[in-house]
């Protein structure tokens, strides 16, 4: 009896992990899209807002390039992806299919992701299930999986999933647009701590995605929030080893020389070397920060229409809306986080300091 169950858990652990793993696949192909596409629409910006309504134009390119096309590809890479994890090359083109149909119908990037496990389990349910005569197993990979998990796929799309998602997608935008200051700091609060707590890890990638697939619905509040509470970790980590240079060697400070410069860039796993020697610090320090950073910057109202690039993204007139309010936001967090961390590094008895440099 405790054998199965002990089973049952290990089996249970393993597929959660595949889970993630599909996802995160799905993720990091996606990422780059976002990042060449928003610093497209950003770069549109520069001759006004609405400059790239005047057909011709290059503003009007430019957001062909960002809007039209790399957000178009968005979801449909996103599901395929988290499809080909799945089910390998059987996968792509029923997740790929699928994510366009979420795209189009309004389903979103949660759209999207439901696809791509549909299409993906569905692929492999027909390889793994469907037995054909030695002389058609050829026609396997390129006819049969790809009509069936399509299939399968698409109607539960358009029958069942689209929908609902859609609805849901359309009130969150709405509740989001008509956000009170007080619902608007909570949420800062809680996206700014979710980029906070793992560097780079699942809760921080959630907290991205979240803020990424509202750009594509014009929701520019969230993203700004996440990019500032991002940056904090990595500047935090260099502020505290500068307030506390006789608490860090000499490869320590220049580690938070480092982490600062990738601070700069939104890139939060410049902190992850401190947080793996001392995470009973670090990490609430981080939290801290980045709470801080993501709440008032939601308080402040700042918007940024490009999804990463750091404070670089300044360089580029009209992405970041209330800038002298945004960088406030992330200096605030970035004091917070160094200063209590450096506060809880000068009460690291001498034993501690001998483990932790062990």
């Amino acid at each position: 009896m405790y054998q199965t169950t002990k089973a049952t858990d290990e089996s249970t652990k393993i597929e959660l992990g595949g889970v993630y793993k599909h996802l995160m696949t799905g993720v990091s192909h996606m990422l780059p899209l976002v990042v060449a596409g928003g610093l497209c629409i950003a770069l549109s910006f520069v001759f006004g807002i609405e400059a790239f309504k005047e057909e011709g134009t290059l503003a009007a390119a430019l957001m062909q390039i960002g809007g039209k096309s790399a957000f178009a590809l968005m979801v449909p890479v996103l599901a395929g992806f988290i499809a080909f994890s799945i089910a390998d090359r059987p996968g792509l083109a029923p997740g790929l299919i699928g994510g366009f149909i979420a795209a189009s119908s309004g389903a979103g990037f949660i759209g999207g992701i439901i696809a791509g496990f549909i299409a993906g389990y569905s692929a492999r349910f027909v390889v793994q299930k469907v037995v054909l005569p030695q002389s058609m197993e050829a026609l396997k990979p390129i006819l049969i999986v790809p009509l069936i998990s399509s299939l399968f796929t698409g109607l539960m799309l358009i029958y069942l999933v689209a929908g609902p998602v859609a609805q849901t997608m359309t009130m969150l935008t709405d509740f989001l647009s008509g956000m009170t200051s007080a619902n608007a700091v909570l949420l800062g609060l809680i996206l700014g701590a979710m980029q906070c707590f793992d560097l780079g890890g699942p809760v921080n990638k959630a907290a991205y995605t979240f803020g990424v697939g509202l750009l594509a619905s014009q929701s520019y509040l969230p993203m700004a929030a996440i990019m500032a509470a991002g940056m904090v970790p990595a500047l935090g980590m260099g502020l505290a080893t500068y307030l506390s240079k006789n608490k860090f060697t000499k490869t320590e400070q220049e580690a938070g020389k480092a982490s600062f410069l990738l601070g700069l860039c939104f890139i939060s796993e410049g902190a992850i070397p401190f947080a793996a020697k001392d995470p009973m610090r670090v990490i609430p320090s981080t939290i801290a920060g980045g709470a801080l950073a993501g709440a008032l910057s939601m308080f402040f109202g700042c918007t940024l229409m490009a999804p990463h690039g750091g404070l670089f993204v300044l360089a580029i007139p009209n992405a970041v809306g209330n800038v002298g309010l945004y960088i406030l936001s992330i200096i605030a967090g970035t004091i917070v986080t160094g200063v209590m961390y450096a506060f809880l590094k000068q009460g690291q008895s001498a034993v501690e300091a001998e483990v932790e440099q062990a």
